[in-house]
């Protein structure tokens, strides 16, 4: 079962990323993403490793971004793919089998061609525009994760992801979106890790409720 709240961690530098990964995982963050944009293998399993051991510490699972040898090394719970990064069919034939595979989506397509190389959950980002490399991609907002949900009828759990804050929650989850991934909004106050877990269990609560009826 993966967690409805995903926290990417920012900063201006990696020791800032970890600093800000612990500060989540004592805020109550269950998943978080480790995303070094750094070009050294070896400085990248050096803090890869630092991460591992804070998560440990307060039983939170890490994923690590698109580094699916040193997530295997690190035995994290998972690696993130980027369209750009390797294929999950021959990422998962290297990892332990017990070790997750996410991926980045943008249009129905790219949910289709991740689902048929069954990864365990698919990000649809962006949300709305947060940096300029957003510029490149389609914005999907609402009515897109409605019309992408409704047209891939999976099982396979969809993540909403950029720029997504406490407001945006209700609305986004019911366009069909499993849960969310969350970077800026939580680095900012990492009080809001409760608010978003909050936003994210009530729907589940009325969903049980509408269920059992």
């Amino acid at each position: 079962m993966i967690p409805k709240l995903y926290y990417i961690p920012q900063g201006n530098s990696p020791k800032e990323h970890l600093d800000n990964l612990q500060k989540a995982c004592t805020s109550g963050a269950e998943l978080v993403q480790l995303n070094l944009e750094i070009t050294s293998e070896k400085e990248i399993l050096k803090f890869a490793k630092d991460a591992r051991e804070i998560t440990a510490q307060f039983q939170t699972r890490l994923i690590i971004s698109n580094h699916y040898k040193i997530a295997k090394e690190i035995k994290a719970d998972g690696v993130h793919l980027e369209k750009t990064d390797s294929c999950p069919t021959v990422v998962r034939d290297y990892l332990y089998p017990w070790q997750l595979i996410g991926g980045t989506a943008n249009t129905l397509q790219d949910c289709e061609t991740l689902i048929a190389k069954e990864v365990d959950y698919i990000s649809l980002a962006p949300f709305r525009a947060i940096t300029s490399k957003n510029n490149l991609l389609t914005l999907l907002g609402l009515n897109g994760y409605t019309e992408i949900i409704e047209n891939l009828k999976t099982e396979t759990p969809i993540f909403g992801v950029g720029g997504i804050t406490t407001e945006d929650v209700t609305d986004i989850l019911e366009t069909g979106i499993s849960g969310i991934g969350v970077s800026e909004e939580i680095t900012q106050n990492f009080n809001t890790i409760k608010t978003f877990n909050q936003l994210l269990n009530a729907s589940s609560t009325a969903e049980q409720r509408y269920t059992l009826k």
